[in-house]
């Protein structure tokens, strides 16, 4: 390789880092903080048997899992995460959960799921990854493939939760409204109207990574 091309490479790779870094504090600068320290459960409390770090991500590991949850609770906020998919994956989101009891009912689940997986053709519309388990259908269409990372954002303001899945939004509901006349799936869902509760991350004992986790708490 010559010294023009290595010039170029070293460039390059400076920009690269430049702007990766330029993002992270941008997100500071806009009350982003993280969740996850890339090294350690710290801050997370519930099945920590159930996960493990590796490589910079949360890790479900397979045939333990379980509801892993922050330790402190959030109302209203903007939460951003990546997270990578094995073939069959089963897992959830939970918002506003109590540490106690089936998050879906209890708090809210965002389901995160590997809708190509044959095994889940026949699943009802609120059962996809990205809806409100029992709730609220998704927009499907826009999950990466099994085994590339996916970006999600979901927004919790009010009664009123936005998905964005790798850049489209995919959910947009006011949970009060939806639910006033019962759910779809015809069971009750006290959760709904909770005002804050924890975060987490309901794994059934597939495997799933979860990188660079940081919210942002809304007035």
């Amino acid at each position: 390789m010559d010294k023009t091309c290595i010039a170029a490479t070293i460039t390059l790779g400076v920009f690269l880092a430049a702007a990766a870094l330029a993002g992270d504090r941008g997100e500071a600068d806009d009350g982003f903080v993280s969740l996850f320290d890339g090294e350690s459960l710290d801050g997370w409390q519930g099945s920590v048997d159930g996960y493990a770090v590796e490589e910079g991500a949360i890790v479900c590991v397979p045939d333990k899992g379980g509801n892993l949850y922050t330790e402190k609770e959030y109302a209203d906020f903007r939460l951003r995460f990546e997270f990578k998919l094995t073939p069959g994956a089963n897992n959830g989101l939970g918002l506003r959960a109590p540490l106690e009891g089936d998050a879906a009912y209890v708090g809210m689940e965002l389901q995160i799921l590997d809708d190509s997986a044959p095994r889940y053709a026949n699943l009802k519309p609120y059962q996809y990854h990205g809806s409100i388990y029992g709730v609220v259908p998704v927009k499907r269409g826009h999950q990466k493939p099994v085994g590339e990372w996916n970006e999600q954002e979901v927004a919790c303001q009010g009664s009123r939760v936005q998905v964005k899945l790798n850049g489209t939004v995919v959910l947009d509901a006011d949970v009060a409204e939806v639910s006033r006349n019962g759910t779809p799936d015809g069971r009750d869902h006290p959760g709904l109207k909770r005002k804050r509760g924890h975060i987490g991350f309901l794994g059934h004992g597939s495997r799933i990574d979860v990188r660079n986790i940081r919210i942002k708490e809304l007035p």
